[in-house]
């Protein structure tokens, strides 16, 4: 399997929020955090990482600062284990949104953290989790979903080299992707389409089927993808339809517009014939080539748009709590320029850094607290 982060010529370094280089890694290496931890999502990682060692995309050189603090952000996909402290254990790499919010409450609570067969106590290792979805509000919760920015979840479709790909593919309807993915459509215009789904926690996939099916009767597996590939969330070159087939996936509309912009290190749309359809007719994307931007019809479309997250421990953000971590919680105050939370406008703040990335602001951008996973 191709991940992408080993396609990229480099990859998220240790950094001083202060602005100042702390250490430097290699190609295909990945920091130990002398501070602050950042793990999950996918679809965030790539802003996350720009934000991280810093980055000039949005018009000015922008790169996290909080209260002295150091932050390590590690990929989605890549080696099976990762080591995020000095000294600390090495553990499964959390590959995705469901992945990294677990990981971050198994380094609350103590208790072993399992993935890739490896099974650790992790206390204090994780710091925060980048999450594609939210969570179900529990207002005593230990946790604090913090808005990041605004996405949408589209499909993407993909045509093998016999195929025509029929027009119609470019705005299917809710109710006919539901229809793919149970087995009850499958053909567009003559044409075979194969539906395939992300792996197993990632954010995209569970906000996607849950849109089709309802939280309350989400299929694990659809019908109709049930016996077809799993493919990496948000990479176009995973997709290989066979003769004379369609294949399609969920994708995430700001991952599609990054990577167009060449923002990302890596670009597995280019030089593919893959396309990003209109679910409903609305557009997720304006612009072509490599100046795309997102397109709010799409995102704020309250079925398919999405407001994304990042999650850390409520009571390292509270003064009055004996965990209270001052770089914890200016990291997600939306106040600080150089924030996770920020969505400001001055060119000096990570808005407009998001923005280029394929994020609009969040519709809601008050953080609330959740359950532990």
């Amino acid at each position: 399997m191709k991940f992408k982060q080993l396609a990229a010529a480099t990859v998220v370094t240790g950094l001083a929020l202060t602005g100042v280089l702390v250490t430097t890694a290699p190609a295909n290496a990945e920091p130990v955090a002398g501070g602050l931890s950042l793990v999950g999502s996918d679809t965030l990682q790539d802003v996350a990482n720009a934000l991280t060692n810093g980055t000039s995309v949005g018009g000015s050189f922008v790169r996290l600062s909080a209260n002295n603090a150091t932050l390590g952000s590690f990929d989605a996909f890549g080696s099976s284990a990762i080591q995020t402290k000095p000294g600390g254990p090495f553990f499964g790499r959390p590959a995705g949104s469901g992945d990294g919010v677990t990981a971050l409450s198994r380094s609350i609570d103590g208790a072993n953290y399992s993935k890739n067969n490896i099974s650790r106590a992790i206390a204090g290792q994780v710091d925060f989790a980048r999450s594609s979805s939210g969570a179900t509000v529990v207002d005593s919760g230990p946790l604090l979903y913090v808005p990041f920015g605004r996405d949408a979840v589209s499909y993407a479709y993909r045509g093998a080299s016999d195929v025509t790909v029929p027009a119609e593919m470019a705005t299917l309807s809710a109710d006919q992707l539901k229809q793919i993915y149970s087995g009850d459509i499958k053909s567009i215009g003559g044409v075979t389409v194969v539906p395939v789904i992300p792996q197993d926690g990632s954010g995209t996939r569970n906000f996607f089927l849950n849109a089709l099916y309802g939280t309350s009767g989400t299929p694990a597996a659809p019908a109709g993808a049930a016996g077809n590939p799993r493919v990496q969330e948000n990479d176009a070159s995973q997709l290989t339809p066979a003769a004379g087939t369609i294949w399609i996936v969920p994708f995430s509309a700001a991952s599609w517009i990054a990577q167009s912009n060449g923002v990302t290190g890596v670009n597995t749309i280019a030089n593919t014939s893959t396309q990003i359809g209109a679910i409903d007719g609305k557009a997720v994307v304006s612009g072509s080539g490599s100046s795309l931007s997102a397109n709010s019809t799409g995102y704020n479309d309250t079925r398919f748009g999405r407001d994304t997250y990042i999650v850390a421990e409520y009571a390292r953000t509270q003064t009055s709590s004996s965990k209270y971590d001052a770089g914890v919680a200016q990291m997600l105050d939306s106040s600080e320029l150089k924030s996770l939370a920020n969505f400001g406008g001055s060119p000096a703040s990570a808005g407009p850094v998001k923005r280029k990335f394929g994020f609009l602001p969040p519709l809601n951008s008050t953080p609330f607290r959740a359950a532990s996973k």
